[in-house]
This record gives C-alpha cells, sequence and structure tokens, in this order.
C-alpha cells in the first residue's frame, strides 16, 4: 500500500513557490531553511521527478513543479481562508493586514485611521507599506490599496477614489494663488520621478511646457514632493488625494490652473474568498464611507 503524501511536505512546497525562496518560505513556516528543503527533497523522492531549481538567491518552480503548485496551491488558499474566518470569531484583536505604497500611507490613510481604530477597538491593523505591488499567491495579505486601472485578474477590487493633479506651493514662495498656470513656469519645478505630471497637467491647462527637465529637482514619492513644496523649494504637481492635509493646514497653496484627471484610480483590493470576512467587511465599508467624505470635501 502506498503511503499518504505528507500533507506539511506540501504545505512546504505551497510556500516556498508563493514566497519564491526557501529562507522566504522557512520564515514565513517559522522552520529553519534546512527544515524547509528536507520537505521539498522528500516530495521530489515521492514523486521522482525535481519541483523546483535552486539559484544562488532565489528557487524557481520547475515544470513539474509548476503544474503541482497550480493543483494544490488554491486548496490551501481555501484552507487559509476558513482560518481566517475562525480566528475572526475568537477572543481578543483580530489583525487586518493592509499593504499600500508609503505615499497613500502617509498623506491619506494613516490620518483617518485612528477613525477606524475607535469604531472598531476589536481590530488590529497591520499596515504594510511598499512601492511593490502585494502578490497575495505569496503574501499573507488581507487587502491591497492599489494605484492602477483596476481588471486584477482573479481579484476582486473596489474603486475607492479618482484623484486629480494640481500645482502646490508654499504660501511664502508665491505669496499667493498666481494668475494663470503659464506663471508656473517663472518657478522652479519639482519633478516626479519619471517628470511626466508637469508635461501632462501644463498641456491640460493650454501651456506649452517647452524642455522643463532641467527647471527642479525630482522626487520618487509625492510625500517628499509635497515637503519639498511646502519648504519653498518649488512648485509640485501632485495628486490632490495626497496633498489634502497640506493645504487644509495651510502648509501649501493651490498655485494655479484647474485639477488634472487622472486615468488611473484607487482601488481597494483583496482575495474573493475573503469577502465575507467580519474584520475585512467592517474595514471595507469604512473604507469607502472615508473615499467617498473625501470626494466631496
Amino acid at each position: 500500500m502506498v503511503s499518504p503524501v505528507s500533507f506539511g511536505a506540501l504545505r512546504t512546497f505551497v510556500e516556498v513557490g508563493r514566497q519564491g525562496g526557501v529562507k522566504a518560505a522557512a520564515q514565513e513556516l517559522n522552520v529553519t531553511p534546512g527544515a524547509v528543503s528536507q520537505q521539498i527533497k522528500a516530495l521530489e523522492a515521492r514523486f521522482g521527478v525535481p519541483l523546483i531549481e535552486r539559484g544562488n538567491r532565489s528557487v524557481r518552480l520547475t515544470p513539474d513543479g509548476l503544474r503541482l503548485f497550480g493543483r494544490i496551491a488554491p486548496g490551501f488558499e481555501e484552507i487559509d481562508a476558513a482560518v481566517r474566518m475562525f480566528e475572526d470569531r475568537k477572543p481578543g484583536p483580530a489583525t487586518l493586514v493592509v499593504s499600500t505604497t508609503p505615499s497613500f500611507a502617509a498623506c491619506w490613510l494613516v490620518p483617518r485611521l485612528g477613525h477606524f481604530t475607535t469604531l472598531h477597538p476589536d481590530f488590529e491593523i497591520r499596515l504594510e507599506t511598499t512601492a511593490r505591488i502585494a502578490d497575495f499567491g505569496r503574501e499573507r495579505v488581507d487587502v491591497a490599496i492599489r494605484h492602477g486601472r483596476g481588471g486584477y485578474p482573479g481579484l476582486h477590487s473596489d474603486l475607492l477614489l479618482t484623484p486629480s493633479l494640481i500645482a502646490i506651493g508654499s504660501q511664502d514662495l508665491l505669496g499667493g494663488p498666481l494668475s494663470s498656470a503659464a506663471d508656473c513656469l517663472r518657478f522652479p519645478l519639482l519633478q516626479d520621478r519619471d517628470r511626466a505630471d508637469w508635461l501632462t497637467w501644463l498641456e491640460a491647462n493650454g501651456v506649452s511646457p517647452g524642455n522643463i527637465a532641467a527647471k527642479g529637482p525630482s522626487y520618487a514619492d509625492d510625500g517628499l514632493l509635497i515637503q519639498a513644496a511646502a519648504a519653498g523649494q518649488g512648485l509640485a504637481i501632485v495628486r490632490d488625494v495626497y496633498a489634502a492635509n497640506a493645504l487644509a493646514e495651510g502648509s501649501v497653496i493651490q498655485a494655479a490652473g484647474a485639477p488634472v484627471p487622472t486615468r488611473d484610480a484607487y482601488y481597494a483590493v483583496t482575495r474573493p474568498g475573503q469577502r465575507g470576512s467580519r474584520k475585512l467587511t467592517a474595514f471595507l465599508d469604512w473604507l469607502r464611507s472615508e473615499a467617498r467624505a473625501a470626494a466631496t470635501d
């Protein structure tokens, strides 16, 4: 009689596939890398085929490994979803893992999270900030707030906010709002990472931008752009949802021109199997409410 395949070994294999490496899988499973390697070797011996290819710093699934992962990973997703559902019901705070970009976290989400905590003291938020898109297949993330155009395959997305680009600067630098968008060209223009937002905003406001590449320093993060503008280093084009707090506090003012809607929007992205989770339902309801309130400000 053939002995059954070890459930633990299959779980370990799925985690290696999710994490893309033995060490990362070991950290997720709270075991040693050696234990993970032994489980994978046992599976390979059991099936008689190699399942992973080991590189210097990562591993890659072989064609047989990919086939096995594709068949069993969805089952472990269902198991994880069931476990999370029952964890929601146990005494003590339930942890909700939220992934988003540093800019969205600092400029929009974090200033509002205290309201959610007040409404739901039994839930604990763990906020993870990264410029990298969350991988639901490999990471323990409950909801990711993404900036894009929606339509994420295999995932559910809720539209939150459609931002507009606005020009901002400090009151000390400008002395007050400028007469026209063209007047912005008299000041240092702080750039975004790919230097595209100024071009988009100026052209939409009927201004020929010319060569603005050397007008000012560039920053990879909208939060840094807002800080630089508030410090009087120049004018910045940022998304209005990021600048709302700085505008309300008076550290910057809207310089000139009309807001220019962007093609991308912010979405709350989740796995379809998580939608019934009590903690996730509460957070999504609150998030949509905050987004509606921000859109009418």
